[in-house]
């Protein structure tokens, strides 16, 4: 496999540790700019809703640019948004500092993708963009609890030099080892694309993995502000049950894909009711140091297949351009869901307090379980795709089902 698509997961690795990483440091902002918890949660839902605003509209826009050159910058802004975020002298400024990059956040996934996808070749094109998704993974385990680490070891500024120094890297890889890639002319007919957008039950099933993401991040947002406030850990302490939850949400994501080839009703509706019932073990044991090291175990695990889970659900039944078209949405969609879950969790935090934010969760799970079960028929729908049909229209979905 070419280098060059290793080096794309090391971008992707990076923005996404600059977009999740903060949940860590976010009780140590607190602390040094005086702001309450649901005030500095912002710093995750802002980014995330500028994600969701942008993306259709930024993909369009660069859409002639050469794809190195556009990964190229979309890398180099993100380095200075975390060194401009490490020196900023009040919470406006980093507020500034983490908006600006999200603009162009979901243009370096359809770019490195895509690129991925190319340059390894049809046959190894799901190979190579599993490796790229590789960068998403591991960044969600990994870097919430390293720059939750490096801001308990020297403070919250050591993590955004953390993020800035992966991009850097990334970049200077980028710039120096990947070639050229002058934009396709080939586009696909937009009009055909657009149709999709006319099913009732697509439009269904995008609330439902909105409010499945809205669910998660509603506590999840929240968490290392959980465990200290509830569950009284230490710095040290937090990071390392983060990191844990992570870890072993490694393991739950691939054992995710294996049930959702097989039936992705089924596993949705069953991941929904799982995590509904480690919410309220979470509720309940939560300031027991123990039962909640175990908790935060089996949380990790089911929580983190929620992005494939939701992505799976709306695609589920989808082919041909209307695929690619939809994939295309998702990015805007799942960021949506966790600016509207950081807010409501945010907002129960301030007005009752972070032990209550589970019972913003628990009805967002369940209103979305309850989403799963809406059927409408319609002439337009693609009838009787298969899993194999569905797998051959797109090479993404090849890695999930592996």
């Amino acid at each position: 496999m070419k280098k060059s698509i290793y080096i794309m997961a090391l971008g992707a690795f990076g923005i996404i540790t600059t977009e999740f990483g903060v949940i860590g440091i976010l009780p140590a902002l607190v602390k040094d700019f005086h702001i309450t918890i649901d005030t500095a949660g912002w710093l995750l839902s802002a980014f995330a809703l500028t994600v969701a605003l942008a993306g259709p509209f930024t993909n369009m826009l660069t859409a002639k640019m050469n794809r190195k050159t556009i990964m190229c910058l979309v890398l180099g802004i993100f380095v200075l948004s975390n060194l401009l975020s490490a020196v900023a002298p009040n919470f406006t400024v980093l507020m500034i500092a983490r908006i600006l990059p999200a603009f162009l956040h979901p243009v370096f996934w359809a770019v490195s993708m895509t690129a991925a996808s190319k340059q390894a070749g049809p046959k190894d094109a799901p190979k190579a963009i599993a490796i790229v998704m590789a960068g998403l993974s591991v960044a969600t385990v990994l870097g919430v609890p390293l720059t939750t680490y490096m801001a308990d070891l020297f403070n919250w500024r050591a993590s955004f030099i953390l993020s800035a120094v992966i991009n850097l890297l990334a970049f200077a890889a980028l710039a120096m080892f990947v070639p050229s890639m002058p934009a396709s002319e080939e586009q696909a007919s937009s009009k055909s694309q657009l149709k999709i957008l006319s099913s009732v039950q697509l439009w269904i099933k995008l609330l439902t993995a909105t409010i499945i993401l809205a669910g998660m991040f509603a506590t999840y947002g929240y968490l290392a502000e959980f465990l200290d406030k509830v569950s009284h850990m230490n710095g040290a302490q937090i990071s390392v049950m983060l990191l844990v939850f992570g870890g072993t949400g490694i393991l739950g994501n691939w054992l995710t894909g294996i049930a959702l080839s097989k039936n992705v009703q089924l596993t949705t509706r069953v991941f929904l009711i799982s995590l509904v019932v480690m919410h309220l073990l979470a509720y309940k044991f939560g300031g027991l140091f123990i039962p909640m090291v175990t908790i935060l175990s089996v949380w990790g695990f089911i929580h983190t297949g929620g992005f494939l889970v939701a992505n799976l659900h709306v695609i589920h039944g989808i082919h041909g351009n209307a695929l690619d078209f939809v994939n295309g949405l998702l990015p805007s969609f799942f960021n949506a869901g966790i600016t509207l879950g950081s807010l409501l969790g945010g907002f129960v935090i301030a007005k009752y307090g972070i032990h209550e934010v589970i019972w913003m969760t628990v009805p967002l799970l369940l209103l979305s379980l309850g989403l799963s079960f809406v059927k409408i028929n319609e002439k337009q729908e693609a009838k009787g795709a298969t899993e194999e049909e569905l797998i051959e229209a797109d090479p993404v979905q090849a890695i999930i089902c592996e």
